[in-house]
């Protein structure tokens, strides 16, 4: 075999006479650099073709047990082999055999032996064509690859950008939601405030309240599964928010399947996202839901884990609190198990899933300090375990805001609302807790109040309003013009205008709609008791977003 690694021309002569490869080596050698393979047995010449990737084939029409004509045929039959070149070699120049030659499927016809610059310019030609041919198909191969990635990635864009669109929609409507709620709830309040009702009357204000109430916990479930609530990481006990969350699961799963809630006595506290961790345990269980086609069995099991217990490899040693979810679905094969974190991956039918929520947990956890473990078999179910880092200090449960005493005061408020309902109900209330209270319908006409020189002890503003002027500008022109003065936001939806990076900055006062009174008059002689000299230092160290923010 004559090799010259530099060229692309691969040749496989067949012959049943040695000497014959000594020919065409000689010929060859005038003008093409190649790498040449002989054979004798065209028996093994197809498999041979196939393995080197030639790029000519030579052959000799007359041999013993298999000729030219048949080896052509075979080599034509292999899917590996049919395109390559065949130059079939014969002593005979009779135009019957050469058109039998071209009818087996042979390129090329040449009589021995040819004249050494027309063997060259023949295999050249072929062997060009042939090398050109592959590239062609190699290109439309990774065309075709690449088309089929950029409909994977425009696919996995669409659905974010559907996802995106479903968390603006359902921040829009948990905003408006909550206005709603809050005309309602305010205006229910200030009937209270007032006196004159009933035992039968009170006992109607106190049911509407409470549907009030379990409204706006709908409202905090949907910014909570759209991922628009500020994180705001807090000290708490796991077990309250999965009790908590018991009836909403129950409606999630449905009447087939049971639901096995295991809470350890005496389970640790974490330092997590309240509203997030929320969002994680509702997807999952729909997850499991819709592996369990909506029967079986849901186990949500909570315990605390300890450095020197059974700790999963994937999870460094340390003291955890472990949150599972299991269920008695069809569970997942292992390729598929492999891949169940990637954001956009479901097995789901298009349209019956995003492919997001096992990412959402994963990112969740993962920022939270912990690790995700999951496992599964064809067949047995599937769990997915949650390991939290156990905290130092313990979750003090927060009284209810309205066991928090009602009080008012003298001080002058100004209320930013452009809801006319929520701001007459709103001033309404403060009016009745004894303030002197201002109103504006947007953050432009509270500006122009202030630039009178007005005195205002608190501006009360909601985040999101029509106009020119934003809540954030309002609060560096009451800073400019009225640095003692405090500032109180409200909002129903306040993701991406008070938020930096996803969490509130400590300065930032927010109140989310809808609110209670007590909670309401709580804040604001709380933020009116402040010292003007620490809230001015707080905000000068928040930095400069939070600090247009805050009640400077």
């Amino acid at each position: 075999m004559i090799e010259d690694e530099t060229s692309g021309c691969s040749i496989l002569l067949i012959d049943d006479e040695p000497f014959a490869q000594q020919i065409i080596e000689h010929g060859l050698r005038t003008g093409v650099k190649h790498v040449l393979r002989y054979e004798s047995d065209a028996r093994r010449a197809v498999g041979l073709a196939a393995e080197l990737g030639c790029t000519v084939v030579l052959v000799d029409l007359r041999m013993p047990e298999i000729d030219g004509f048949e080896f052509t045929r075979l080599l034509r039959a292999n899917p590996e082999t049919e395109h390559v070149p065949v130059i079939l070699l014969s002593s005979e120049e009779d135009p019957e055999i050469k058109a039998r030659a071209f009818a087996a499927g042979a390129n090329d016809y040449m009589v021995k032996w040819p004249d050494p610059r027309e063997l060259v310019a023949r295999v050249q030609y072929h062997s060009a064509a042939c090398i050109a041919r592959r590239e062609r198909d190699a290109a439309f191969v990774s065309l075709r690859r690449s088309q089929e990635e950029l409909a994977a990635s425009q696919m996995a864009l669409n659905q974010a950008q559907k996802m995106e669109a479903i968390g603006q929609l359902t921040g829009g409507v948990a905003h408006d939601f909550n206005n709603v709620l809050q005309i309602i709830g305010g205006n229910l309040q200030l009937l209270k405030l007032v006196g004159g009702l009933n035992d039968a009357g009170r006992t109607r204000v106190e049911m509407a309240l409470s549907g009030v109430e379990r409204g706006a916990k709908l409202s905090s479930h949907l910014l909570a599964f759209a991922r628009r609530q500020p994180l705001q990481a807090v000290v708490l006990n796991p077990g309250h928010l999965l009790r908590e969350m018991d009836d909403m699961m129950r409606r999630v799963i449905g009447p087939a399947a049971r639901i096995a809630t295991e809470i350890e006595a005496g389970l640790g506290s974490i330092l997590a996202d309240p509203n997030q961790l929320n969002n994680v345990v509702l997807n999952l269980a729909i997850n499991a839901r819709d592996a369990m086609d909506g029967s079986g069995t849901l186990t949500i099991r909570a315990l605390n884990v300890h450095r020197d217990g059974e700790i999963p490899s994937e999870v460094p040693p340390g003291d955890y609190v472990m949150i599972e979810i299991a269920d008695t679905g069809k569970g997942m094969p292992p390729e598929v198990l492999q891949r169940a974190f990637e954001p956009f991956f479901t097995t789901k039918p298009v349209g019956q899933g995003t492919g997001l929520g096992l990412s959402m947990a994963y990112g969740f956890v993962k920022q939270s300090g912990g690790e995700i473990v999951m496992r599964s078999e064809v067949g047995r179910g599937t769990s997915v375990r949650i390991y939290l880092p156990r905290s130092k200090v313990d979750a003090v449960m927060p009284e209810p805001a309205a066991n928090q005493p009602l009080c008012g005061g003298l001080e002058t408020i100004l209320v930013v609302e452009d809801e006319a309902d929520v701001r007459d109900s709103t001033c309404a209330i403060l009016s009745a807790l004894g303030y002197e209270v201002l109103e504006a319908g947007d953050a432009a006409a509270a500006v122009a109040l202030i630039e009178t020189g007005r005195h205002i002890d608190l501006v009360f503003s909601d985040v999101i309003m029509p106009g020119p002027v934003s809540s954030l500008q309002l609060g560096d022109v009451l800073r400019r013009h009225l640095p003692d003065a405090q500032i109180l936001y409200t909002s129903g939806y306040a993701e991406g205008v008070l938020a930096h990076e996803g969490k509130l900055n400590a300065s930032v006062h927010l109140l989310q709609k809808p609110y209670h009174p007590d909670a309401l008059s709580a804040r604001i002689r709380h933020l009116l008791r402040k010292k003007p000299s620490m809230l001015a230092g707080g905000a000068m160290a928040a930095g400069a977003p939070a600090a247009g923010a805050s009640a400077s």
